[in-house]
């Protein structure tokens, strides 16, 4: 594995439910651009953390993204909450973990964006790591949530960027091994990601 641009990244699944489906504004994007990021996850060995809310109420996490499936992506913590956080206690101590040398560069997917998403970035940022809200990664009930959330983590000190962008920055060099599989998954993925842009993006 080379060294990738961005530091110790780590994948935050939030919240992805089946119960969430009908209520989320374009709710299957939001779950396309986290098949992505999960695709590209396998190829850079970047762990992930997932959380579902209240899960005997809200159902589990979303089958389609394969998380801790056979032939799916194991998780280094898949965990069910109350707290809206994602930073629980079994999260703190999978994070613990990893034995990361620095901070780490957590890049956040899931829902609902003002409410879980911020609580977990604002969290993360306050610990001390990096922090990367995939614009078209998250979602709300109400749509008109979503800039503005977005807008409070940018002045809280979180990056806002775009799946795409991040999966080039995270590699950083087109001469790396890892980039003919990302370049693939990007091809593989531009219809739905051009769709999610159009959608999520212009909100």
């Amino acid at each position: 594995m080379s060294q990738l641009r961005i530091a110790n990244p780590a994948l935050f699944i939030c919240d992805l439910q089946e119960k969430f489906r009908p209520a989320i504004h374009e709710f299957p994007k939001v779950v396309a651009t986290a098949q992505k990021l999960l695709k590209a996850s396998r190829i850079l060995n970047i762990p992930v953390f997932a959380t579902t809310q209240n899960a005997a109420r809200l159902g589990e996490t979303c089958p389609e993204l394969g998380l801790d499936a056979p032939d799916g992506v194991k998780t280094a913590c898949h965990v069910d909450k109350t707290l809206f956080s994602m930073v629980t206690p079994e999260v703190k101590k999978a994070l613990d973990n990893l034995n990361a040398t620095g901070p780490l560069a957590c890049i956040i997917v899931g829902i609902e964006s003002h409410i879980c998403v911020t609580q977990t970035a604002i969290d993360l940022l306050r610990a001390g790591h990096k922090v990367y809200i995939i614009a078209d990664g998250v979602s709300s009930c109400n749509k008109e949530e979503v800039p503005i959330a977005l807008a409070r983590l940018r002045h809280e000190g979180a990056t806002v960027t775009t799946s795409e962008s991040f999966i080039y920055e995270c590699v950083g060099d087109a001469e790396k091994p890892e980039f003919k599989q990302l370049i693939k998954l990007v091809k593989e993925s531009s219809q739905n990601t051009k769709d999610t842009m159009q959608t999520l993006c212009k909100i």
